[in-house]
């Protein structure tokens, strides 16, 4: 499949969603609210959730499948509160030293007057910042469409994940093609060039593992990702325990400090 094609698989309000991955890899989930400032923003969810005896911290961006979910998800763009309240779980998690889990699924940041006016810039870098100096392990996983901040606000991640069909980056090939040629007809040109998929980015090393979508039944192949999800959750945090925390903590700064060395300029013809 080529860019596009991926773009409209990770845009599907047929796949699963954040919700359904967390109710199919954790034996329990517990969901908690508010960032105790000034609401409880629904598009992102987070709660207490374990393996075995292992406990975690999932946040997670949530889409809705109908028109009235979205409307109560509000798409899956998250206000600044979402953020806060995911930071209010992140410092929460290290309090009580356990793992941190971001399921990424967002076409980006709401842009509404109103959360600009409640500082959703603000919101978006202190949660990358937070992420960056947490001294508990974070696995990020990308599951269906990753774009803009609100996408990269949870993705600070020790390690990251992402599905085969997901897609993620900066913006969306709308955006990327209405600035770069003033044009958003020409999205799907827009998304070859950015270099958005599974496997653009691992080549990049942006990601470190490609999580494969099996074809054929939709449930079967879900069932299937989802094991496999719960199996690489489990042997990554075993990995990152086994680590101190400045050990730790410093091999996430540089993964992210480095990264540009694996980048390569991109010249428009």
């Amino acid at each position: 499949m080529n860019a596009w094609e991926r773009v409209e698989i990770a845009r599907s309000p047929e796949r699963k969603t954040s919700l359904d991955y967390i109710k199919a890899i954790f034996d329990d989930f517990m969901e908690l609210h508010g960032d105790r400032n000034f609401k409880d923003d629904k598009a992102i969810v987070c709660g207490l959730a374990n393996i075995g005896k292992q406990n975690y911290t999932v946040i997670a961006e949530q889409k809705g499948r109908t028109t009235k979910e979205n409307i109560e998800r509000n798409f899956g763009m998250p206000n600044p509160e979402s953020y806060r309240k995911a930071i209010r779980f992140m410092d929460q998690a290290e309090k009580f030293k356990r793992p941190v889990i971001t399921f990424i699924d967002t076409k980006g940041a709401y842009p509404g007057i109103g959360a600009e006016e409640r500082g959703q810039g603000e919101a978006i870098a202190s949660s990358m910042l937070k992420m960056a100096g947490l001294k508990v392990p974070i696995i990020a996983i990308v599951i269906g469409e990753g774009s803009s901040g609100g996408a990269l606000a949870l993705g600070i991640g020790n390690k990251v994940l992402m599905l085969e069909n997901a897609i993620y980056s900066i913006l969306s090939p709308e955006g990327y093609a209405s600035i770069l040629w003033k044009d958003s007809s020409r999205a799907q040109e827009a998304a070859e060039k950015m270099k958005l998929t599974a496997k653009d980015l691992y080549e990049l090393k942006v990601i470190d593992k490609i999580i494969k979508e099996p074809k054929g039944d939709k449930e079967e192949s879900f069932e299937k990702v989802a094991k496999d999800l719960k199996k690489e959750i489990t042997n990554i945090t075993k990995e990152l325990q086994s680590m101190s925390i400045e050990e730790m903590v410093e091999e996430r700064y540089q993964k992210f400090r480095n990264m540009g060395e694996y980048i390569p300029l991109v010249k428009e013809q």
